[in-house]
């Protein structure tokens, strides 16, 4: 299958692409931004198509998405107003408090991937190789020389994929209490050096 990667996800796209990005980490933020209704209205609203590449079928059917950071901002992470929006000024502020112990700071060393999203029914057709491919390009069009990303322990097939791209695990942090928030026990940060291309 030839997959052709576009970057700037079109206006049209936003709520498909909110949705497929639900169908990836709804189990990982589902009691905070649940139930789905809600979620796919907040991320309609907060997603930045110009931190995205996509994928589109043959007939026009969005089947991936990849995000990423920038010091401008990122992809999905939203802004208190969109909170607020969707879930009210008391639900919004608890959202944005725990959403921001979750969430990674800026690194202006390393070029940040913010989610990777494949639609499941095209998963192993090798749609999240060339996301992760483009990803590599866009960082060193930037200038960087090394990528970056977040993995959780449950998402085993996902950290298999990087390790397969080059990437290595960098360090590991356990959530603690937080654990019972989000439904996983740890992540680790993975980084591929540029300078020596893996792929």
């Amino acid at each position: 299958m030839r997959v052709l990667v576009r970057h700037s996800l079109p206006e049209r796209y936003r709520e498909d692409a909110a949705r497929l990005y639900w169908q990836a980490f709804g189990s990982k933020l589902g009691r905070i931004l649940g139930p789905e209704p809600r979620a796919v209205a907040f991320l309609t609203r907060a997603l930045r198509p110009d931190h995205c590449l996509y994928v589109l079928g043959d007939d026009g059917a969005l089947l991936g998405i990849a995000g990423f950071k920038s010091p401008a901002g990122s992809f999905a992470s939203g802004s208190a107003n969109d909170l607020h929006a969707v879930y009210g000024r008391f639900g919004g502020l608890w959202r944005q408090l725990l959403l921001r112990l979750l969430q990674s700071e800026v690194d202006n060393d390393r070029f940040l991937i913010d989610g990777i999203c494949v639609a499941r029914e095209w998963r192993g057709r090798g749609i999240g190789s060339a996301l992760v491919d483009a990803l590599v390009s866009e960082a060193r069009w930037r200038g960087y020389d090394t990528v970056r990303l977040d993995v959780i322990d449950a998402n085993v097939r996902a950290r298999a994929l990087y390790e397969r791209m080059g990437f290595a695990p960098w360090k590991s942090e356990t959530l603690g209490w937080l654990r019972h928030v989000f439904g996983f026990t740890r992540s680790t940060t993975m980084v591929r050096e540029l300078t020596s291309r893996a792929s």
